[in-house]
């Protein structure tokens, strides 16, 4: 059982620093590019070098969490999977739209649609996990940051 504990961790840890490093490819250079740099951005936006550490650190822990959440039910669930799934599509998604392609308003859609997700994934397992939902809440928490960075540069720019 342990052994297998490791394993499942080890899956979402890949698969989650995958997202963050697909999303990277496709934002290519945003944030430093002339585009993002000449932006009005929200007084509160972080330095740049926050994204980086905060997105790593979210990832290793939502790693914790759905190893967690995976062990309450049986492996390879259809909603997990499909719950799973979706957050990962989302959070590699926005990059494209946000970054790549300038869709500022679309990127705000997914990123609300991406923070719903995450608080839904908060409460919803909140009594299966308990203790271990503490897991999830620093993904939840820059989701609420990053949803209102988003909506700045729509309503500012």
């Amino acid at each position: 059982m342990k052994q297998n504990k490791y394993i499942r961790f080890l899956l979402f840890l890949v698969v989650n620093f995958l997202a963050l490093g697909i999303g990277v490819i496709l934002m290519e250079n945003g944030p430093k590019s002339e585009w993002y740099l000449s932006l009005n951005k929200a007084p509160w936006t972080p330095a740049g070098w926050v994204f980086g550490a905060a997105w790593s650190t979210i990832m290793l822990l939502f790693a914790f969490y759905m190893t967690k959440l995976s062990f309450k039910f049986p492996f390879l669930d259809k909603k997990l999977t499909i719950l799973f799934s979706v957050q990962w599509i989302l959070n590699v998604g926005w990059n494209y739209l946000f970054f790549n392609q300038h869709l500022m308003g679309i990127g705000l859609l997914v990123i609300t649609l991406l923070w719903l997700l995450i608080g839904y994934f908060t409460f919803k397992y909140l009594k299966e996990l308990k203790i271990n939902t503490l897991w999830i809440l620093p993904y939840l928490i820059w989701m609420t940051i990053a949803t209102t960075l988003n909506a700045y540069t729509v309503l500012y720019n």
